[in-house]
């Protein structure tokens, strides 16, 4: 929904979505939502009327709080905000049905998506989702292949970290992999990283030591893959 459009309604609600209770616990994700939202209500001399939040894999089309959140904006004629697409949800048919709930809605990371762009970005959200789970099985398979009892005691832990390790290293290692075939170095790449705000596995920042690791690692795995 264009800014435009909402405009004609003079309140907000924002609608806030974690995927797991701990970072509802946390506010891990909520917070960076929620400046967001705080962020382009400064900014349009708006308020938010009312909060909801979701402790919700983005999956599941069961959301009692955005039920909510949509009953609330229906009754008082309110435009409802979400920081990113993605937190309504990672499945075109569930945004479009939000489109065709009569409820306005920003997605603030495309503010000015008219309806087609908004399918367009849904699908695009909803295939990256798709790579997301097929990364989290070749990293599974990895760690088979490394002959781990997976959920056996003791090692259940770290064998939980490398997976999720492995994962990382397959989402973001095709891109540290065209930085240094462009002539990158480690150390530069790190800097790179680190200008840019992308955190490295576990949320620090990016040293040239962890560039190559995670390099490596996911060298290793794409070898795997293929």
């Amino acid at each position: 929904m264009e800014i435009a459009a909402s405009q004609q309604h003079n309140k907000f609600a924002a609608y806030f979505r974690v995927s797991t209770a701990k970072q509802g616990e946390s506010g891990l994700g909520l917070d960076a939502q929620r400046a967001a939202v705080h962020d382009f209500c400064s900014r349009q001399g708006v308020e938010i009327a009312g909060e909801f939040v979701e402790i919700e894999s983005g999956r599941k089309a069961d959301r009692p709080e955005l039920e909510r959140a949509l009953s609330y904006c229906r009754k008082h004629k309110a435009t409802l905000l979400i920081a990113k697409l993605d937190r309504l949800a990672r499945n075109v048919f569930f945004v479009s049905g939000m489109m065709e709930s009569g409820v306005a809605f920003i997605a603030l990371d495309m503010p000015q998506a008219d309806r087609f762009m908004l399918h367009v970005y849904a699908a695009m959200a909803e295939e990256e989702a798709r790579r997301i789970s097929q990364r989290t099985k070749v990293a599974l398979a990895a760690a088979k292949a490394r002959g781990t009892r997976l959920g056996a005691n003791g090692a259940a832990l770290a064998e939980v970290h490398a997976v999720n390790a492995d994962a990382f290293a397959l989402q973001i290692g095709p891109d540290l992999a065209r930085l240094q075939e462009e002539g990158a170095s480690i150390r530069s790449v790190s800097y790179y990283l680190n200008d840019h705000d992308i955190k490295a596995f576990g949320g620090g920042r990016w040293h040239p030591t962890s560039v190559a690791r995670t390099l490596k690692r996911y060298q290793v795995l794409h070898s795997i893959a293929v």
